[in-house]
């Protein structure tokens, strides 16, 4: 749907210096949602009323922006030229002449309400049918008006004439510390290779770095402290394992575009949160991927399936996709065995081989996993067993009788690796003197930085958020060269959806390729 009208505000003391850009204010910054997407901060209900029938529909389905355009100056479509809602175009002294003879004087700030709810000009001229009318609360009304004041010179945070600020983050301590350390190091690398040839359109990439706390709310508080230095411009690749319910909601709070976070479980079941951008689907894309390939792989008829797990928010998530997934390939629906506090192995046993099970899906460690098959073996019994959130080497002592009869899903494989890819992580490995103790992490990191700058050289010079955001969405089957195909659009938010699945080895104690890559889109 097409938005037709010419809109303006009341400038008090007026506007000196028109090149020049500033940050946007929390009432701009609210407006600009409104603007860009037809949706509440608040999350109150806007409504749009479209042509002589007064058709209803929501807000964002007609956004401001739709037709507008980010920059305020109208995209024209068909016969259809949408007015230019840039400051001095509205504002001119002498008013306005429209192409098809419509004349009125200037805007005020209620010359601008009444066009946006009420559909009318200055002049007292009814705009066209294209134009829908708004319904809103003040407050929004209010901040949409102080958005369009500024509108064509909103410059978001963390960007000026010579540089884009890009933020990571890990914590300062723990088990994540290292890895943190590791995807700075690789990240900083590939950004001082990218400004050595230019950087992106002659703005040099500089990285700043977020130590966080161990926990969540520690977390949260960090990136809160450094957003509000008002100094970036996106974040990319963030250890943020065990802080996920924290930092992700503050992304879309803010309105920063997060890509590639560096977490196990992604939340793709949830509200489209359209700042954050995931490369794979976490614990969740292999547990149907593993449930996929037992299905449809494993060659077992009419296989019984129970799920063990901890009762916990995020399980009952993964479960419930394993649900699924089954009804979507066939399979015989999974049974489930939830417990609290610590894994009782011989009882879940029992009830295991008392029930006929099959497959094994352990949603735990490593440590719950092999405690399983020792347990099984006491038993004289030999189920398989999938481990959708992986295992460490703990794995390897299980018992003999379980050789092959393990399997993983992983969300990356040497064959996602081209010659370039892997040429061009070496280079900077050796020029740099990165470590490889976290080479997936890095992996990983190199990968979202990538997407990250071909999305910046698509847009060009006139950077924003947003346009950032819309040019994620256009990416599609995007070859990093060292994970699988990335695709992203306005509804979906995991790059690559799935996982390949890998067999344990125990006599030869390593991974064996059982599957190529699945899709569980």
């Amino acid at each position: 749907m097409t938005l037709v009208f010419a809109s303006a505000l009341f400038v008090f003391g007026g506007r000196t210096d028109l090149a020049a850009q500033k940050v946007s204010t929390s009432r701009e910054s609210r407006g600009k949602q409104i603007y860009t997407q037809g949706t509440s901060p608040s999350g109150k209900e806007i409504l749009a009323y479209i042509g002589e029938s007064s058709l209803e529909v929501p807000g964002s389905t007609v956004a401001c922006a739709n037709c507008h355009g980010l920059d305020g100056k109208g995209k024209p479509e068909g016969d259809v030229t949408p007015s230019d809602l840039t400051w001095e175009v509205l504002t001119k002294p002498y008013g306005l002449r429209h192409s098809d003879g419509r004349q009125h004087p200037p805007y005020t700030q209620r010359g601008l309400e009444l066009a946006i709810t009420r559909g009318v000009d200055p002049g007292g001229n009814k705009l066209l049918n294209v134009m829908p009318r708004f319904v809103m609360s003040r407050d929004d009304l209010a901040d949409l008006v102080a958005y369009i004041e500024q509108l064509g010179h909103d410059c978001d945070p963390g960007i000026s004439d010579d540089k884009i600020v890009i933020a990571t983050a890990a914590p300062s301590g723990g088990p994540l510390s290292q890895m943190g350390a590791a995807v700075k190091e690789v990240t900083a690398a590939f950004f001082d290779e990218v400004n050595r040839g230019g950087g992106v359109y002659n703005r040099r990439l500089e990285l700043k770095f977020i130590e966080t706390g161990a926990s969540g709310s520690e977390a949260r508080t960090s990136f809160e402290r450094a957003i509000s230095d008002g100094k970036i411009f996106a974040v990319i690749a963030p250890c943020i394992a065990g802080a996920e319910k924290e930092v992700i909601p503050l992304m879309s709070q803010k309105q920063i575009p997060l890509i590639g976070p560096l977490t196990l479980y992604p939340q793709p079941d949830a509200a489209l949160n359209r700042y954050v951008f995931y490369l794979q689907s976490g614990v969740t894309g292999q547990a149907r991927a593993l449930l996929y390939f037992v299905a449809k792989k494993l060659e077992l008829a009419d296989p019984r399936v129970t799920v063990v797990y901890q009762k916990n928010e995020i399980n009952a998530s993964i479960v419930e996709a394993m649900s699924d997934e089954a009804r979507k390939t066939g399979i015989r629906a999974p049974r489930f065995i939830a417990f609290d506090g610590g894994l009782d192995a011989a009882e879940v046993t029992r009830r295991l081989k008392q029930d006929g099970c099959d497959v094994v899906f352990c949603l735990g460690s490593g440590d719950e996993a092999l405690a399983l098959m020792q347990e099984s073996e006491k038993l004289d019994w030999s189920p398989f067993f999938c481990l959708p959130v992986g295992g460490g080497v703990e794995v390897f002592a299980a018992p003999e009788r379980f050789n092959g009869r393990i399997f993983f899903g992983f969300p990356i494989a040497p064959t996602d690796q081209t010659v370039e890819g892997r040429r061009e992580l070496q280079s900077l490995i050796e020029k740099y003197n990165l470590g490889t103790g976290h080479l997936n992490a890095q992996i990983s990191a190199l990968g979202a930085a990538k997407i990250l700058v071909d999305s910046l050289r698509k847009i060009g010079k006139d950077l924003s958020r947003e346009k950032l955001i819309q040019s994620l969405e256009s990416v599609y089957e995007y070859q990093t060269g060292l994970t699988p195909a990335i695709s992203y659009g306005p509804n979906r938010r995991i790059g690559a959806r799935g996982a390949y699945v890998v067999k344990v080895d125990l006599r030869n104690r390593q991974l064996v390729p059982a599957s190529g890559w699945i899709d569980v889109n």
